[in-house]
C-alpha cells in the first residue's frame, strides 16, 4: 500500500469572534474530489472515495478524533506533537467533498492562526493509503485506499512531485498498534490472495482491523 498525498488550495481561511471576543479559526472549502484528474495525474471513482470519506466521518470525526497536522510527515500516522487542526465535518456537494476545520491551541496551531493573521496562503493536503492501478495513462486509486489524515499545508503551490517522491517511494503495514515501514506487507497478501468474489468483504474486514488497532 502506498502513501498518497493530494493537495487543494480551494479553501477559505475563517476568523470568527466568540460571545467573549475570543478568535476562532477555521479552514473550509474542497478538500477532496472525486472523477476528476487532479494535478498528480490520480482519479478517485466516487464508488471509491464517498464510503471511504463515510467511514472516515463516522469513525474518526464524529468521535472528534479527526487530527491532522501542519505540513505532512513521512509516514501515514498522525503525530500529536504536531497536531495543528480538528476536522469538525465533511459533506458531500456532487463530486466534491467539502469540509471545515477548526484551528487548535497547539503549538502547531498557534503557528496557522499567526499565519492567518499575517495574511499567509494555506491549503488542505490529504494523507491516505491505498493501491494505484494504471488505465489509459491515469492511476485510478483503488478500492483499498485508506483516508489516514488532512493535514495543513503552506505552500499550496509547491510541486506536488517533490511530495510524491519522497510519499510514494514506500509501503506500510499496521504491526503491533504501528504503522511500520515494509517492502511487502500482510494485508496487501491477505488481498492478493483472496478470490475476487470474496475481495470486498476482505476489503472491510481489513479496514475494521485497521480501526480497532488505532
Amino acid at each position: 500500500m502506498k502513501l498518497i498525498t493530494e493537495m487543494n488550495d480551494d479553501v477559505r481561511l475563517l476568523i470568527e469572534a466568540n460571545g467573549e471576543g475570543k478568535k476562532n479559526y477555521f479552514i473550509e472549502g474542497v478538500f477532496m474530489q472525486a472523477e476528476t484528474k487532479n494535478r498528480n495525474g490520480r482519479i478517485y471513482p466516487m464508488n471509491v472515495l464517498e464510503p471511504k470519506v463515510n467511514e472516515y466521518t463516522e469513525n474518526f470525526i464524529s468521535k472528534n478524533r479527526a487530527l491532522g497536522e501542519l505540513n505532512h510527515p513521512k509516514g501515514p500516522t498522525v503525530n500529536l506533537d504536531r497536531v495543528s487542526h480538528i476536522i469538525k465535518e465533511m459533506k458531500t456537494d456532487g463530486h466534491n467533498f467539502n469540509g471545515k476545520a477548526k484551528i487548535m491551541e497547539t503549538p502547531m496551531g498557534n503557528i496557522v492562526k499567526n499565519l492567518m493573521d499575517e495574511g499567509a496562503r494555506l491549503g488542505v493536503s490529504t494523507r491516505g493509503m491505498g493501491s494505484l492501478k494504471q488505465q489509459n495513462g491515469i492511476n485510478m486509486v483503488q478500492p483499498d485506499f485508506m483516508l489516514a489524515a488532512v493535514d495543513i499545508v503552506a505552500d499550496p503551490s509547491a510541486p506536488d512531485a517533490f511530495v510524491d517522491g519522497i510519499m510514494e517511494g514506500k509501503e506500510w503495514i499496521w504491526e503491533n498498534g504501528l504503522l511500520k515501514e515494509k517492502e511487502i506487507s500482510q494485508y496487501y497478501n491477505t488481498i492478493v490472495n483472496t478470490p475476487s468474489r470474496d475481495i470486498k468483504k476482505t476489503f472491510s474486514n481489513l479496514f475494521e482491523d485497521f480501526l480497532r488497532k488505532i
